[in-house]
């Protein structure tokens, strides 16, 4: 089941608070994704923290994106 993402707000330690379309609220740890490719830049705090929603999903200011059945499905 596809379920997009309604809110997302940074946290401390490159979490993320995610609330879904369905009103299920989830912790994300992007930690293990800051060693790969375009989201090596998202160790800056300043930009990781420009997460935002964009259409069904999560973006930063950098481009980077992840899909939300990914970030429903890895987080807590």
């Amino acid at each position: 089941m596809y379920i997009g993402v309604k809110n997302v707000r940074p946290l401390s330690d490159f979490k993320l608070a995610i609330t879904f379309e369905d009103g299920t609220e989830k912790l994300f740890d992007a930690k293990p994704y800051l060693e790969n490719g375009i989201f090596r830049e998202l160790k800056d705090e300043r930009l990781f923290n420009t997460v935002h929603v964009c259409f069904d999903t999560i973006e930063w200011d950098n481009g980077a994106d992840l899909d939300p059945e990914l970030l429903f499905a890895e987080s807590r």
